[in-house]
């Protein structure tokens, strides 16, 4: 057994060479913090970056620590990842239901469904990476109508983070991020 000093209270303390169990698992070998020092006036207590006590210090740290503000925005996933914390108001964003997903397992805020792609343009479309270009521009032609739905989502966006769900497999080509682009670019206006 290697041989390792540990010093506690100021008292040197080393590990029998007969005890078999393991010494740094038993809390009184482990090596004590640092004591503060004592402040001699009040005025010294208010000095910043101290704490007023031994016991209250750790929601002094909560407090003093500067908190994440929330996110914003929008962001596309497609509707059969996990929902996380992060997501934030979840919408879906498709015409038709997810196939095979239960409404539990989606965790939706809403459905939107009017804001989606016609079933017309939908069928036009069907996935080909040659038809994208003209597939967006169909698109936001139609969503012009939707402005009061768009609005909506904006205000939404100012106070939490919306996760605009979609369920196509392509994460590039799909009818969500021309509608992230388009409310995304609206709102820097």
């Amino acid at each position: 057994m290697r041989s390792a000093t540990w010093f506690r209270a100021g008292v040197e303390r080393r590990p029998a060479a007969a005890d078999n169990r393991d010494y740094r698992a038993r809390p009184e070998t482990l090596p004590m913090p640092a004591r503060r020092r004592r402040r001699d006036s009040p005025a010294e207590a208010t000095h910043a970056g101290s704490y007023s006590s031994p016991a209250c210090y750790l929601h002094e740290l909560e407090a003093a620590r500067p908190t994440a503000a929330p996110a914003r925005g929008f962001q596309i996933k497609r509707v059969y990842e996990p929902a996380a914390d992060s997501d934030g108001f979840r919408v879906l964003v498709d015409r038709l239901w997810p196939r095979g997903l239960s409404k539990q397992r989606a965790a939706l805020d809403e459905w939107w469904a009017d804001i989606a792609p016609s079933t017309a343009l939908r069928k036009w479309f069907h996935h080909d990476p040659v038809r994208w270009d003209e597939f967006g521009r169909r698109y936001r032609a139609e969503l012009r109508s939707h402005a009061a739905q768009l609005q909506a989502l904006r205000r939404r966006a100012r106070q939490q983070r919306v996760t605009l769900l979609y369920g196509a497999r392509d994460r590039h080509i799909n009818h969500a991020t021309v509608l992230r682009d388009v409310l995304r670019r609206s709102a820097a206006r």
